[in-house]
Order: C-alpha cells, then sequence, then structure tokens
C-alpha cells in the first residue's frame, strides 16, 4: 500500500482510520527503510481489535455512556503512540456527536432537488440548529472534558491534535462554535485541521461560507485534508472535478501547513495524478 503510494510520487501518507493492527508491522518496516514517510495519524489508528473496517467514530468522545469515553481516550492514547513511533506529528480528530436525528441527508436531499427557497428547507435548517442547541449541553461537556485530558498527553509527547470539520450537523464542534472552542483550548496542542469536501458540503447546505470559515481559524490551521466535491454532497473526488473554488482558498495556505489528499478508493489512478497536479498549480508544490 504505502509502496504504491511512494510509487505515485508522494513522499509521505497519513494513516487513516482504516489501518488493522496487523498491518503495523509491515508499515513499521517500509518507515524504517525509508520507503515512505508518515505524515499524520488519524484516530483510531490502528483500529481496535475486532474491528475490520474504518471506523473513526466507533468511540465518541462526548458518548453518555462513560466506559465509551473511556475506550475512545485509551485508543487516541494508542493512536497517540502510532504517531510518535512513525515521526508523525498530528493525530486528526472526530470530537463526537450530540444524540439526535439526521438532519444533513434531509437538508442535502432537498438541495440537490434546488428546493432552497421553499419553506421545508428553511423550517430544517431552523429546526436542527434549534435541537442542537438544546441538546448539546451535556455532549459538548463530555467532550471537551476529554480533549483537556488529551491535551495534556499531546503536550507531553510533542504532537499535535488536529480537530476536524465535520460535514454531519450533529458533530462537535459545530460551525458556529469553532472560535469559541478555540478559546476554551488555548494549548498549542490543539490546532484545527481542515477538511475541504466538509466545509464545502457545509456551504451547499447554506450553514458556512467555506473561504470566510477557514479564513476565521487560519490562526490556528495546522493542516488540510484535500478533496473535492460533486454536488451536492459526494465528496473524495480529484481537485478541479468538483464544486470547490481551491483558488479562493489559496492565499490562506501556507507553506507550513500540512497537506493531505483524502481521496476515494474509486478514482483512478489518472484522477489521482490529475487532482494532486491541479493543486500544486494553484497552491504549489509545499
Amino acid at each position: 500500500m504505502l509502496r504504491e503510494v511512494r510509487e505515485l510520487g508522494f513522499d509521505y501518507a497519513e494513516l487513516s482510520h482504516g489501518i488493522r493492527i496487523s498491518l503495523l508491522p509491515g508499515i513499521l518496516e517500509a518507515v524504517d527503510a525509508g520507503e515512505i514517510k508518515i505524515s499524520s495519524v488519524h484516530n483510531f489508528c490502528p483500529l481496535p481489535m475486532g474491528v475490520e473496517r474504518a471506523a473513526p467514530n466507533i468511540f465518541r468522545f462526548s458518548s453518555e455512556d462513560e466506559r465509551e469515553r473511556e475506550n475512545a481516550y485509551r485508543h487516541t492514547l494508542r493512536s497517540m503512540e502510532t504517531a510518535e513511533r512513525l515521526g508523525a506529528s498530528v493525530v486528526v480528530l472526530h470530537m463526537g456527536s450530540v444524540n439526535m436525528k439526521d438532519y444533513t441527508d434531509r437538508i442535502l436531499d432537498l438541495v440537490k432537488r434546488g428546493k432552497q427557497e421553499t419553506s421545508k428547507y428553511v423550517r430544517l435548517c431552523e429546526e436542527v440548529m434549534q435541537r442542537r442547541e438544546e441538546r448539546k449541553e451535556h455532549f459538548v461537556e463530555n467532550a471537551y472534558a476529554m480533549l483537556h485530558r488529551l491535551a495534556k498527553e499531546a503536550e507531553a509527547r510533542g504532537l499535535k491534535l488536529g480537530i476536524e470539520n465535520r460535514e454531519a450537523l450533529e458533530e462537535i464542534p459545530f460551525e458556529s462554535d469553532f472560535s469559541s472552542f478555540f478559546r476554551e483550548f488555548r494549548s498549542p496542542a490543539v490546532v484545527y485541521w481542515h477538511d475541504t469536501g466538509h466545509a464545502q458540503i457545509k456551504e451547499h447546505m447554506g450553514f458556512i461560507h467555506h473561504g470566510l470559515h477557514l479564513e476565521s481559524l487560519q490562526d490556528r490551521l495546522y493542516g488540510f485534508h484535500i478533496h473535492d466535491v460533486e454536488f451536492p454532497g459526494r465528496d473524495h473526488r480529484a481537485p478541479g472535478t468538483g464544486t470547490i473554488d481551491f483558488a479562493a482558498l489559496a492565499p490562506l495556505v501556507k507553506p507550513e501547513h500540512l497537506k493531505v489528499f483524502e481521496f476515494s478508493p474509486s478514482l483512478a489512478t489518472e484522477a489521482v495524478l490529475q487532482g494532486a497536479r491541479f493543486i500544486q498549480a494553484l497552491w504549489g508544490d509545499t
């Protein structure tokens, strides 16, 4: 897997949340042999025992179940250990969610059908904002308490914790809460990780302006998951084939930011390479 990534011309790879523990010895060998470097690790990595597919939300920091939260803490520490061993600087995290019915798919369906001006669309958007505010207190408290614990561990290990923006409307932090979130977490170990696809989906739903959202968090920005979106919600497409204005984001991209392409397995090799070339032409080779 890593050799294929290297042969495509990439010097670094991110270890994502689909890495089974049985794969780690081979990954360690490849890194130790100098075949590839690891830029970042996405929680949970490796996967918990018995889990066979990508499961970044299997244990939620926000859960009302204390055992689930402790499992999230323990497996995040394992992700940190993986990052340390492989020389990665950051662990990308999902912060959990508020328990409520799904609105994201329903709103995206209305957007897909061009119903943004209808009363149903307006009602659903107002309803989701009201419901999540009414219900969020304990879930946010749980998630924040967990992150405070993990931030101390990250500081001691010299690691960053990248808080990823999410596309689902019930996931924490809400798009409206990021500014207050980073006032709460002053630790230099807690940084912002910008997923271009997730931000664009939120823009399509009418909840953010992609560029303004990124600009507002530039002071804490550490890295990117880069992928495009076919309107309104099919993400992990090759850059340049979807709706994201990557040129407009370019002034906010700095050489020190990590840039990780996050592509669908369905993409052909040439599409991957074309997407990478598209970004390099706009953002430079950094």
